[in-house]
């Protein structure tokens, strides 16, 4: 049998009680680590979740309209409120209630509550949709700063879209 000479025998021993754990140095490199990733993940994360809710309110106008024009079909004449087609309580996905001007039939004084567009022209003539984005307010000149984060329907349905893609 061979004899193990005692220089070799120095790593069988198991570690001293003290030794046990990681090192500030471990887990200050962990800590950069998740801090790192962090920082990548909630940005990205905060940009999809608000991408998903312009989606949301885009599908939600389409579906809109598209009940309007049904109530215009069915009783020759546009709906008054988004009540009169039952979508009265509907909030878009921050909380507002969604914009309705019924153009072709109502009576609006001065047309001075209609979306423009740069030259003062009106965006729709049948109907205005739209939903007043995240921060709640807009203004009826889509160049207003309070409307570049809306999400409007336009050219009497050719355009559904935030307004500073259109």
């Amino acid at each position: 049998m061979p004899q193990i000479h005692p220089y070799h025998i120095r790593n069988l021993s198991p570690a001293p009680a003290s030794r046990k754990g990681f090192t500030l140095v471990e887990l200050v490199t962990a800590t950069a680590i998740i801090g790192i990733l962090s920082a990548i993940a909630i940005p990205a994360y905060s940009d999809y979740y608000n991408k998903a809710r312009i989606v949301r309110t885009i599908a939600e106008i389409r579906m809109l309209a598209t009940s309007i024009v049904a109530y215009t079909v069915s009783n020759n004449r546009q709906p008054d409120t988004l009540g009169d087609i039952g979508y009265g309580n509907l909030l878009d996905p921050w909380g507002h209630a969604y914009q309705y001007l019924n153009i072709a039939d109502g009576d609006i004084k001065g047309k001075g509550s209609l979306r423009k567009v740069r030259f003062l022209n009106p965006l729709n003539s049948d109907f205005d949709l739209y939903s007043m984005g995240a921060d709640g307010k807009s203004k009826p000149a889509l160049t207003a700063k309070d409307s570049q984060d809306d999400i409007l329907r336009t050219n009497n349905g050719g355009f559904i879209g935030l307004v500073s893609d259109f």
